[in-house]
């Protein structure tokens, strides 16, 4: 063999340069392979904790309480597609929804109103604006997950949060919580 010739401090640097010409072109290949098919609604469940939406209306969509007022539960809505586009992008005039359009009511009416039409019935302005392509797939997260899902589920949770967040423990059924242990060691 030729590499027998050659003496050891030799001989491992090349396999090195071999190794790397074996597998650079792998690993390259892997990076620029298309990802796996995905759920095409993950950017919108992305924008929906982006935009705050949780903040009011909560992981699971349920509403409630929140810095904006009672929302309302995006669960048990009626609203259509287009409805829900529009709402994202206007708020709703006299409650706490916001708007996530740049220039709604001033550039772009909005429920063919503008802010002097409005006056203190104008919605407040969502913390980041939008672009039309987020609304929408905010409207298609909603649509596909959570309106008229029903109650919020274990499994829902940790889907939302990728993980088995903590958050997500006061829906794991009964039998499959963890025994709550006091300082002492002992159940509870």
């Amino acid at each position: 063999m030729i590499l027998s010739l050659l003496p050891a401090s030799a001989i491992r640097p090349r396999l090195s340069i071999l190794a790397l010409a074996v597998v650079m072109p792998a690993v390259a290949f892997a990076e620029s392979a298309p990802p796996a098919a995905s759920d095409p609604t993950a950017a919108g469940k992305a924008v929906f904790a982006k935009a705050n939406c949780v903040g009011c209306h909560k992981w699971h969509g349920n509403g409630g309480g929140g810095y904006g007022g009672d929302a309302l539960s995006l669960r048990k809505t009626q609203l259509t597609r287009e409805q829900i586009i529009d709402t994202v992008g206007c708020g709703r005039p006299g409650t706490g929804m916001p708007f996530f359009t740049r220039g709604a009511y001033d550039e772009i009416k909005c429920h063919d109103m503008n802010r002097q039409d409005l006056g203190a019935q104008m919605p407040p302005e969502g913390g980041t604006f939008l672009r039309q392509k987020d609304i929408e797939a905010v409207a298609d997260y909603v649509l596909a997950h959570v309106k008229g899902a029903g109650e919020p589920t274990y499994a829902q949770c940790v889907d939302f949060f990728s993980s088995s967040s903590r958050v997500c423990d006061i829906y794991r059924p009964r039998d499959e919580k963890p025994e709550a242990t006091a300082s002492t060691g002992k159940s509870q």
